[in-house]
């Protein structure tokens, strides 16, 4: 069976990601901006006009909202080039998966296995698309770590969020969501290194097998350039 081409589906992927990092960067800024507003507002609620405050409920609200979708849309586009590489290294490498591809999906949200299912597919992938034996895989490791810290600081930002009813844990966890955006664009950067790394590895195998391939982007296009984004805080 011949490998499908992957390009198409990586470059969706990273285009994505891009999108949602340069909203979590928008997202940032608009969180400290917030953030000092509700600062005024407790040293003298008196001195912040009504009309300010509701300018900035709504901005924060929408930003919020914009997040959250862009970083739905950054999943799908991951998910899709997901299951294109997972199924090319099934041919390149029949047994040498250890979840079965429900896990593709399952393995994000179900509870304690979604530590680790996730990293172990994606590193059954490069296993199996590498030309060499033991590939190194720093870089899957550096993006996982920074994944899991920024979804836990990005959880907790929201779930103080939440839980604020008054002013100075507002501001907090505006502050806090800040945190969490800079470490998911960290994860972004590097999910696209690591796109790149397996698209480019299963490439080869089609240039070997004398299939044609569209034009694969230079290195100062988007394949070499943020996640999984912003993680939407609020």
């Amino acid at each position: 069976m011949p490998l499908r081409p992957v390009r198409g589906v990586a470059i969706f992927a990273v285009v994505a990601l891009v999108c949602d990092s340069l909203i979590g960067i928008v997202a940032a800024v608009i969180d400290l901006w917030y953030a000092s507003l509700v600062d005024r507002m407790i040293a003298d609620v008196d001195s912040v006009p009504e009309a300010e405050i509701d300018t900035g409920d709504l901005v924060y609200g929408l930003s919020g909202i914009l997040e959250t979708v862009v970083y739905v849309v950054a999943i799908v586009a991951f998910l899709v080039w997901l299951f294109r590489v997972r199924a090319n290294a099934e041919i390149l490498a029949p047994g040498g998966h250890r979840r079965g591809q429900p896990w593709l999906i399952f393995g994000w949200v179900v509870p304690i296995v979604s530590f680790w299912f996730p990293k172990r597919i994606v590193d059954d992938i490069w296993s199996a698309s590498s030309r060499v034996p033991s590939p190194p895989r720093g870089l899957f490791n550096a993006w996982w770590a920074a994944w899991l810290i920024g979804t836990w600081v990005a959880n907790v930002a929201g779930r103080l969020l939440f839980k604020a009813d008054e002013l100075e844990p507002l501001a907090a966890a505006a502050r806090f969501d800040v945190v969490g955006i800079a470490l998911m664009l960290i994860a972004a950067v590097l999910a696209i290194g690591v796109i790149r790394k397996i698209t480019e590895a299963q490439e080869e195998h089609r240039s070997a097998a004398g299939m044609p391939s569209a034009g694969m982007p230079s290195a100062g296009m988007p394949l070499g350039g943020m996640a999984p984004g912003g993680y939407p805080g609020h």
